[in-house]
């Protein structure tokens, strides 16, 4: 009876060890639209910068009261952006002449959410490590810069307006033979086609970063400033 009992768990342990276990696996259809490609190159660029600060990352420096999404030929995200650009920059540069910002609606890569906006949220906002520079180029170059932001149906800009297909500078044309434009190293050595800065007169570097400026702007505002002013209007 013993002996039996003895053959009886071995031959259990036996079976045990030889089971085989069944893995069952589910799966789905996910959709991959293009904004979700879009998400993953900006999540692509910022996560270096996510691994690097760590935590630091996740603090939060300012806050929204509204979603700020960009558009064409307006969007409430291309003002705040263009208008924190220019803040960014010393007035003295432009040297008694009218200037005003020009950046590109493709540069501003997420919105800013309405809630607590963090430190990443301006990564992703601006991931690119473009920097600031000041552009001169002749009064007659204005033509030029408005047929651009006629043909690509608006991009976002500050202290400037477009109506009927002519740009109003809002400091007005001083006695200059030129202007300064605001903007980007990207978009000054012709990013997004802007040709017209072929023309330019003269660069001020000013060896800030577009991201830092607009951390620094976040920082300073506390509560965004939100302005959903149309700066473009189209015929």
């Amino acid at each position: 009876m013993l002996k039996h009992f003895i053959y009886l768990i071995i031959g259990a342990g036996l079976t045990a060890c030889s089971s085989v276990n069944t893995i069952y696996v589910t799966s789905k259809l996910v959709s991959v639209s293009a904004d979700f490609q879009k998400k993953n190159v900006v999540d692509t660029i910022v996560s270096p910068y996510r691994s690097e600060l760590g935590e630091e990352m996740l603090e939060v420096i300012a806050r929204a009261e509204n979603n700020f999404a960009k558009s064409r030929p307006n969007g409430s995200l291309n003002n705040w952006a263009a208008d924190a650009i220019l803040n960014s920059v010393d007035k003295s540069v432009f040297n008694l002449a009218p200037y005003f910002c020009l950046l590109n609606v493709g540069g501003l890569r997420n919105p800013l959410n309405k809630g607590d906006v963090r430190l990443e949220d301006a990564y992703k906002l601006m991931p690119f490590d473009n920097e600031i520079v000041v552009v001169e180029l002749p009064l007659s170059s204005l033509t030029d810069v408005a047929d651009y932001l006629v043909e690509r149906g608006g991009e976002p800009i500050s202290n400037v307006v477009l109506r009927d297909n002519k740009l109003e500078l809002k400091n007005g044309v001083v006695e200059s033979n030129s202007f300064y434009i605001v903007t980007s190293d990207y978009l000054m050595n012709g990013g997004d086609d802007m040709a017209f800065f072929q023309n330019k007169l003269s660069v001020v570097y000013t060896n800030v970063l577009m991201r830092d400026a607009m951390i620094n702007q976040m920082k300073k505002q506390g509560v965004l400033i939100f302005n959903s002013e149309p700066r473009i209007v189209l015929e």
